[in-house]
Parts: C-alpha cells; structure tokens; sequence
C-alpha cells in the first residue's frame, strides 16, 4: 500500500488471470478510493451494465482502438481517479503468456500520472478457497521516455511494466 500515490490519480496494471481480479486489487484501497477499469462492451447489457457502473467499470470496445475509452481513462486519471489495466487484455490461460498491450503505458504517458504495477495471485483458484496476494510495486519513472516518439515511449514502459510485474508475481 506504501506504493500507491495517495493524492493524485494513477495507472494501476497487474496481471489478469480471473473475472475476478479487480476486487482483490480495489478492496485495500475501499472505501477511500474506488478503482475505475475498461470492461469490454459486450458486457454492458440491460442486466450486467448498472451493476458494471458501479463496480467503477467503463466500456472499451476492444480490437477497435477505442480512442473514445482511451480519452475517458486519461481524463479519469487527471481528474484524481485510478484507472486499472491489465495490458494482457484479456484472461491468461495457464503458461500461455499474451503479447501486452501498450494502453496503460499510453494512458499514463499521456495524463503524465504515475504507473504502478501490481500482481495478483490466487483469484484464479477461488473455487478451492486458496488466498488471495496482491502487491503493488513502486511507480516507475517514465521520465526517462521523455523526448521519444510516444509509440516507442509506450512500447518500451510497456516491456518494463510487464517484468515488474513478472517479479512481483514472482515474489506472491
């Protein structure tokens, strides 16, 4: 918890293994702050939409470059809120590892907000009531990607977000 900015809005981006994810990372930080996250458009239907909005969520329509959500998260994150990505994009199957996306790191390079990696274990196993572990790294420096072609800026946060995450989840 020492690692979260606590006055000011960030990027929070872990791994995802589960539906269930976003709960073990929001609930230390509730009922100070709520985490906000893209949830993929499919899921806002009459029944699951009001409960979604209220769980913080805002839709993306993925596969599409939403530059609509990508705008939301960038302003939710300079309005004082935390937006959640997971740069997979969708769940990881056991030892398949997905190519990240470059969506958090662009947020944050964008709004100019910190970028926290975190990682989560045991929301996966739920059924056999293993414990849940999340750690939040350190924000990192983005500063160094100053001046470079904010493509490349975000590709190369990416690669460094995606082994601090790797190391926290190492250390779960």
């Amino acid at each position: 918890m020492e690692n979260l900015p606590q006055d000011q809005g960030f990027v929070l981006a872990a791994n995802h293994t589960s539906n269930f994810d976003p709960w073990p990372l929001g609930l230390p930080l509730w009922p100070r702050r709520q985490l906000r996250f893209m949830a993929k458009s499919e899921l806002f239907n009459p029944i699951l939409a009001p409960i979604l909005r209220a769980g913080g969520a805002f839709r993306v329509r993925r596969g599409e470059g939403d530059v609509e959500a990508m705008r939301t998260a960038v302003e939710l994150v300079q309005s004082g809120e935390i937006v959640v990505m997971f740069p997979e994009g969708t769940r990881q199957k056991k030892g398949l590892l997905k190519r990240p996306h470059t969506g958090a790191a662009r947020i944050a390079l964008t709004s100019r907000a910190p970028l926290v990696p975190a990682a989560i274990a045991g929301a996966d196993r739920l059924l056999r009531l293993g414990p849940l572990r999340v750690a939040y790294g350190e924000p990192l420096d983005l500063s160094e990607y100053d001046g470079v072609d904010h493509k490349r800026a975000a590709e190369l946060a990416t690669e460094q977000l995606m082994a601090r995450i790797e190391e926290l989840g190492a250390g779960l």
